[in-house]
């Protein structure tokens, strides 16, 4: 599965289970460790599990690689590494406290695109 089908799908899921303000960053020039990182707010502890997991079961069913899942116990921040993409589903005061948008997206925000729910 190429990156943008893999990121349509980790978007969809995500939409699915209601989650808020997806962004994706391209950080393919910030680091190597990872391609693609999408972030994306849940309104509750449940949602943000929710959202995680259901991220999870569809890029597992694709067949595609799942890596580790960190932050699932307290539930507001909850990451997903799937290889070369990393999900950050949180709550919105952790969001806006921690930033990731500005941290990872220095020099490189124009290329944040922000998902809307209705593509």
């Amino acid at each position: 599965m190429n990156i943008e089908a893999k990121i349509k799908l980790v978007v969809d899921a995500l939409e699915d289970i209601k989650g808020r303000d997806i962004s994706v960053l391209d950080t393919s020039k910030l680091t190597s460790l990872f391609e693609r990182m999408v972030i994306a707010t849940g309104d509750s502890n449940r949602q943000t599990r929710a959202l995680v997991n259901n991220v999870r079961e569809k890029v597992k069913e694709a067949g595609e690689h799942v890596g580790g899942m960190e932050g699932e116990e307290t539930g507001d921040w909850v990451l997903l590494d799937l290889g070369d993409v990393i999900v950050h589903v949180m709550l919105a005061a952790t969001r806006a406290h921690y930033n990731l948008e500005e941290l990872w997206g220095a020099g490189e925000a124009a290329r944040a695109r922000h998902i809307q729910a209705d593509h």
